[in-house]
């Protein structure tokens, strides 16, 4: 096991440097290594580095862990293959925030009310998947079930997409080619003084995932053995609804819903390791994330060509596949649940 985590870290740092490399400009091994010193004296590509393509290659990086974290979390809470890091509605909730933004820009500029536009989008994510949070703690007090929680979330999901469908109607083409371009999930938007507030966050998160192993193990031999073993469930639930909150609400309101690397990331790593237990599965699903999300940045941001292509469009291009043909082997991925 270790030897698997230790060759993905590998893996993770070389993608993460060819992310920094590659790009519209190519810029040389040796003269990365400069920037990164302090000793280039080339302004052009020190900008380019500094201001652009090492924040774009830590967002990946804190995004693709965070996000297949948020999965794992998830799909081992529900006991369900198909639960992601968004089946709690909170993304659904960071979509609604921007879109009252972004769609109701022009209603807000008649009534006077200033509109910047980065920090706006980023503060309506925020607020909206925080408001959504609250609702989903409040009804996870009412419920008893897991079930009626997932089937909750995705009754959330479904009304703040038809909330949003509503306003798309009634706004302009510019508003909505907007918004539907943050739906589309972008890393290079990340600033450095962005990622000063998303670190923070993102390693609460994970610095949190320690006190969760111990929960989620127990957690796949069922509530009734769970409360037998001395486990707390309200309390558990309460944490792991909380860490996956912050980390997947953090990532979308700085990035977009990036699809499909908190569904794919923790069944890779759990067909890989052919294991359920959380003190392998949590760290290796991390790493395995950020490298999902590295590579498909990279390929996204078509080498060598000044055109990029929308990163949600990559990842799951890529990602199905590699999925399909991971279940087709495993042939019954239930029996890791």
């Amino acid at each position: 096991m270790f030897k698997s985590i230790a060759f993905l870290g590998i893996v993770c740092v070389l993608l993460f440097v060819l992310n920094v490399v590659i790009g519209s400009v190519w810029i040389p091994l040796n003269e990365l290594m400069e920037i990164v010193f302090g000793a280039s004296e080339d302004r052009v590509w020190t900008n380019i580095v500094l201001h652009y393509r090492l924040p774009r290659a830590v967002a990946a990086v804190l995004a693709g862990a965070s996000l297949s974290l948020s999965g794992l979390y998830m799909q081992t809470f529900f006991r369900n293959p198909l639960a992601g890091p968004y089946v709690l509605g909170v993304s659904a909730g960071a979509s609604l925030g921007v879109a009252v933004v972004v769609l109701g820009s022009s209603l807000f500029v008649v009534l006077g009310l200033p509109i910047l536009s980065g920090v706006s989008v980023t503060l309506g994510a925020i607020l909206g998947s925080f408001i959504v949070f609250l609702v989903v703690i409040y009804f996870s007090t009412k419920v008893a079930d897991h079930t009626s929680l997932l089937i909750i979330g995705l009754m959330f999901s479904s009304a703040t997409s038809a909330l949003v469908s509503v306003m798309q109607y009634f706004s302009n083409p510019e508003d909505i080619q907007s918004y539907l371009l943050w739906t589309f999930g972008d890393l290079g938007s990340v600033t450095v003084g962005e990622l000063t507030i998303m670190v923070p966050l993102i390693l609460v998160g994970w610095g949190a995932s320690i006190f969760l192993l111990k929960p989620l193990n127990i957690y796949l031999i069922g509530n009734a053995y769970a409360k037998n073993a001395g486990l707390n469930i309200q309390r558990s639930k309460y944490a792991i609804i909380c860490v996956t909150a912050l980390l997947s609400g953090t990532v979308t309101a700085y990035c977009g819903p990036i699809a499909f690397i908190g569904l794919a990331g923790p069944h890779v790593a759990r067909m890989i390791l052919d294991s359920s237990d959380h003190k392998k599965l949590i760290p290796y699903s991390a790493v395995m994330g950020a490298v999902i999300l590295l590579f498909c940045d990279m390929v996204s941001r078509l080498p060598g060509l000044p055109q990029s292509l929308p990163l949600n469009a990559i990842t799951s291009l890529l990602g199905g596949p590699l999925v399909i043909y991971l279940i087709v082997k495993k042939k019954n991925i239930q029996n890791g649940f």
